[in-house]
């Protein structure tokens, strides 16, 4: 991990070929933080009642917990545990290298359409972006934003170049440009493009706006699952 930090270090340094830092005005990050509380904290309350329909849900139907901590790699490399709810079997990750061959995403992603790994819920809760609901905790607790690059796996960061490292160098969201822009349709490539245009041009009622898009994004089902 300390390689990932010097990297990440580099990146903002701008010491990495054409990847300077953006200077933004201090007060944005104080916005944002202040509108991650404000409506994170909204959001919690009013998901609520679908979170624990739906972890009773996976409960009844595997009989295991509901909801999973699932380690992430945050802003500037730090790691925090992302809570989301429970989508796949027991012992899901231990089945992933055996699952390799399937893998349909590009780049250092393993994401598969039918994953076998689902349990009788877990695809409706994916394409629906149920699951996601818990990460709401994380945004009030400072571990994520509610708008930023989707917090990477560790075992991704490895493989990222300079460009795609640069994407830590701002907070990890919950919803960004690449969820509003297909989603797993769009290549890893594409994807990288997108957070680092939001890097370039993020602003505090550009959140908004991406916020307000994601409804819309969330109930057409575009590249969930």
């Amino acid at each position: 991990m300390q390689e990932v930090r010097e990297r990440i270090v580099a990146v903002q340094a701008g010491s990495l070929p054409a990847e300077r830092e953006r200077s933004v005005p201090r007060w944005w990050w104080g916005v944002k933080r202040v509108t991650d509380i404000v409506l994170g904290s909204a959001l919690v309350l009013l998901t609520l009642p679908i979170v624990a329909l739906a972890a009773l849900g996976v409960f009844v139907v595997t009989g295991g917990a509901p909801f999973y901590a699932q380690e992430r790699v945050g802003h500037n490399g730090r790691r925090f545990r992302m809570w989301k709810l429970r989508t796949m079997v027991e012992g899901a990750h231990e089945m992933r290298d055996e699952l390799l061959h399937l893998n349909e995403a590009s780049g250092p992603v393993f994401k598969i359409r039918d994953d076998p790994r689902l349990h009788p819920l877990g695809a409706i809760l994916r394409r629906t972006s149920i699951d996601e609901l818990p990460n709401f905790v994380n945004v009030v607790r400072g571990d994520m934003s509610l708008v930023g690059p989707r917090p990477p796996l560790p075992c991704e960061i490895v493989e990222y170049d300079a460009r795609a490292m640069r994407r830590l160098s701002v907070p990890v969201g919950v919803t960004c440009l690449w969820q509003i822009n297909g989603r797993s349709e769009v290549s890893f490539d594409e994807w990288m493009e997108l957070d680092n245009r939001y890097i370039e041009t993020w602003t505090p009622w550009g959140d908004l706006a991406i916020i307000a898009k994601t409804l819309p994004a969330v109930l057409r089902k575009e590249g969930a699952h």
